[in-house]
């Protein structure tokens, strides 16, 4: 059985909180109910699925990029056969409380932008917005439709050891890895169809045309069909599959900046083999910094000279807005219960991380006196880069990261150190616990919407808390399993 042969593996007695054996019989895990189809295969077959799944991802050539000594590497991508189940009634409150925080974050962003009320109230503290690297003054007095900034959102959640789910960070810029979930699920349905036969899986696969509903209803334009297009840096970035292929879902031109011009009357138009044809809405999959010579960095050979201008004056939509960054800070993070009862009047339905922020001399104090038992970060970075995990690291590596904090406390913040939970996975042919968080996606426009579930990353090395895959973590399908099949 595989609960019995998984047991004795597990890291409960390490405090470690594992979904499959702790989540048992509670709201917390559907993992119970995929356990007799997991046992029926048994671990040879399911190491013979891991196989055809392997060969699959190379023949679908899903793929991600990483720097390697200065070359750009494709890798396939990682992937495990096994899903990480969820109970509806558990995720019901995860998105109730995704809602919450994108909406708060929205309005957050357009106050900044336009009154700033909430640094005037006392709220908030004017200098983190002055000091973001993400901060944009010029573009104040914009007011997007429906007052939504971020139309994309990813937010990593992790569970502790106490069960409970954090937020770890939101992501707000250009947010990656929606591809993966879907091509995750698509792997799972043809490698292990029979599980989806036995209870109600929550689908992920309408994604694509939830995203595109909430583009074309930024179109300037009323009447007529929006044209839409997906924006990308070119072949050489990290994120390339993803960008193709939600052009692709979305049934929309993929576009680089040489294919669109600004012209005269501030209307974007895309070049084609029929002439010109004016775009209404970019999904832009470029930082703001390289998005428009004219406005942000000159020496960009990435963006479209006149593209803020021409979005300034109402003539395209720009998904996410720039200036949406300034938000997307982990200074700014540490700030987000209170910026959701200021907005929304209300309790954070999903609670932050324990942070002190190093701006803020006594709280740096605390975070300088305990560098070997809290996470550092700096503000602005992602994908693990720049991290100091205290627990783990040498005494060398933690006074270098006291000098980094000492000469630009604005850039760090300290956060209580976290065991991520763990589920079953399979490596080297056998089922072993690993650790795992979690990133759904939200779509905000007119409404907010969700995905069920999400992508879910793991840490393929025994031990390790490292999920990004460029660090050489993985990914599993996630499963939120409807709560009228339980127990079947």
């Amino acid at each position: 059985m595989l609960a019995l042969a998984y047991a004795p593996l597990s890291y409960r007695a390490h405090g470690v909180f594992d979904e499959l054996l702790m989540g048992s019989g509670s709201r917390l895990s559907g993992g119970p109910q995929i356990l007799p189809d997991m046992d029926r295969l048994g671990q040879e077959e399911l190491g013979r699925r891991q196989g055809a799944a392997e060969m699959a991802i190379v023949n679908f050539g899903i793929t991600f990029t990483v720097y390697s000594e200065g070359e750009n590497i494709d890798r396939a991508w990682p992937f495990d056969v096994i899903p990480r189940c969820m109970a509806e009634s558990e995720w019901r409150r995860l998105e109730a409380g995704l809602v919450q925080r994108t909406l708060a974050l929205n309005a957050f962003i357009n106050d900044l932008y336009n009154g700033q009320k909430i640094i005037k109230d006392g709220h908030f503290p004017g200098e983190v917005v002055l000091e973001s690297r993400n901060w944009r003054p010029e573009l104040m007095g914009m007011a997007p439709k429906f007052g939504v900034w971020a139309h994309i959102c990813g937010s990593d959640l992790l569970r502790d050891r106490d069960g409970v789910m954090y937020v770890l960070e939101d992501n707000l810029r250009v947010p990656s890895g929606v591809s993966y979930m879907l091509e995750n699920r698509m792997l799972t349905k043809r490698i292990l169809p029979e599980l989806f036969h036995h209870q109600r899986i929550l689908p992920v696969d309408d994604y694509p045309s939830h995203l595109y509903d909430v583009l074309a209803s930024l179109s300037p334009r009323t009447g007529d069909r929006a044209r839409v297009v997906v924006l990308t840096p070119g072949v050489f970035n990290s994120a390339y599959f993803e960008h193709t292929y939600l052009a692709q879902q979305m049934g929309v031109e993929l576009v680089e900046s040489r294919d669109l011009v600004v012209d005269a009357d501030d209307t974007v138009q895309m070049k084609t083999i029929h002439g010109l044809k004016r775009v209404d809405v970019i999904y832009r999959r470029i930082d703001d910094d390289f998005l428009d010579p004219e406005a942000f960095r000159p020496d960009s050979m990435l963006g479209v000279p006149g593209l803020v201008r021409a979005w300034r004056r109402g003539k395209v939509a720009l998904a996410n807005a720039p200036g949406t960054g300034v938000a997307d800070d982990k200074v700014v993070y540490s700030y987000m219960p209170r910026i959701i009862r200021y907005y929304l009047d209300q309790d954070p339905i999903i609670p932050n991380v324990p942070t002190w922020r190093c701006h803020i001399p006594e709280e740096r104090q605390h975070v300088l006196a305990n560098l070997d038992k809290l996470v550092i970060k700096p503000a602005n970075e992602s994908g693990g880069y720049g991290m100091l995990m205290g627990p783990h690291a040498s005494a060398a590596e933690r006074e270098r990261f006291a000098g980094l904090i000492q000469a630009n406390p604005r850039n760090y913040i300290g956060q209580q150190t976290l065991t991520p939970s763990t589920v079953p996975t399979l490596v080297d042919g056998r089922v072993e616990p690993r650790h795992v968080d979690l990133r759904p996606f939200i779509l905000s426009g007119e409404r907010t919407w969700v995905t069920a579930g999400g992508l879910t990353r793991v840490a393929l090395r025994r031990g390790s808390f490292v999920v990004n895959s460029s660090q050489g973590g993985g990914s599993k399908d996630t499963w939120v399993i409807a709560d009228g099949d339980r127990g079947k």
